[in-house]
């Protein structure tokens, strides 16, 4: 009977531990099982976190290409308003300039600029004809001299008549009258010589005139616009700064451009009576040279 009742036991316990062992299995299936899929699923996390690294790094790259895009689009807005300012400035010069003319009273602006046309058109006339007027006097002396003292009087004058300017016209008149006495060829030449100094002279009275006439005009101008601003404070009844500014704003206005042109003007006056005195300079040096090449020439015959 003991040993049926152990027996009944033991077979109780295999039982139950069989049961238990069997449970257990499935529980380590899934326990392994979750491991297997925690290790599969760590891979995809560290693929996912390698994937992120590159995808920051390229997005810190597209920031920094737009912030260069960015820097260049505020360079060349800047090139741009610079370009643009200096070109406001530029057309605000002469916008102002205009209007400052307007405002000077047109009148009297427009006798001021039409003596500063006027008297550059004869400053321009009086250049070309100097300029013209010059060549290399003592390169030109030195032939002559050499032909005359070969005997090529003829071969002179003829480079005398294809030379421009005065020293040549001079020199060929003095050639003329070669065989003349000394005196006769050198009152000859001083007469010729003083038509060829008032033919440089010529027009330079016209500038002048118009440099005194400029400040003149602007003056003229003054005066006015300071009557006109009486007149206005006369109307209104009241001493406004605003009335007298406008007629004293005329009156600067005129005053200004007035001294401006007579200085333009002036300049060019102070070039042409340098390059007349030039002129006149290398006459005198070339009749001297010449009158004794002929001298020399006579007292040879």
């Amino acid at each position: 009977m003991k040993s049926l009742i152990a027996k009944f036991a033991i077979i109780t316990l295999l039982i139950f531990s069989s049961s238990s062992i069997l449970q257990a299995g499935p529980r380590t299936d899934q326990t392994d099982k979750t491991s297997m899929q925690d290790k599969k699923a760590s891979p995809r996390s560290d693929a996912n976190s390698g994937d992120v690294l590159p995808g920051a790094a390229s997005a810190t790259d597209s920031v920094a290409s737009d912030s260069l895009v960015n820097a260049d689009l505020l360079d060349s807005s800047a090139a741009a308003s610079d370009s643009s300012l200096v070109q406001e400035q530029h057309q605000g010069f002469h916008k102002s300039l205009k209007t400052k003319f307007i405002e000077g009273n047109a009148g009297f602006m427009s006798l001021v600029a039409l003596a500063l046309v006027i008297g550059l058109a004869f400053c321009i006339e009086r250049i070309i004809y100097l300029s013209l007027s010059e060549i290399n006097a003592k390169k030109f002396m030195k032939d002559i001299v050499e032909k005359i003292e070969s005997n090529d009087v003829e071969g002179a004058k003829a480079d005398c008549s294809q030379t421009r300017g005065p020293v040549a016209a001079i020199s060929l008149q003095a050639l003329n009258r070669i065989d003349e006495s000394i005196e006769t060829i050198e009152r000859s030449v001083a007469s010729y010589g003083s038509v060829q100094a008032a033919n440089l002279e010529k027009g330079c009275s016209w500038i002048t005139l118009f440099i005194a006439m400029a400040p003149s005009l602007g003056f003229l101008g003054t005066v006015i616009g300071m009557v006109m601003a009486f007149d206005q404070i006369q109307t209104a009844g009241d001493i406004s700064p605003t009335i007298v500014a406008a007629g004293m704003k005329v009156a600067l206005i005129t005053t200004i451009f007035g001294i401006i042109v007579a200085l333009i003007l002036q300049i060019f006056y102070n070039y042409i009576l340098s390059k007349i005195d030039h002129l006149t300079s290398q006459m005198e040096e070339s009749s001297i040279t010449l009158l004794d090449a002929i001298m020399k020439y006579q007292l040879k015959k």
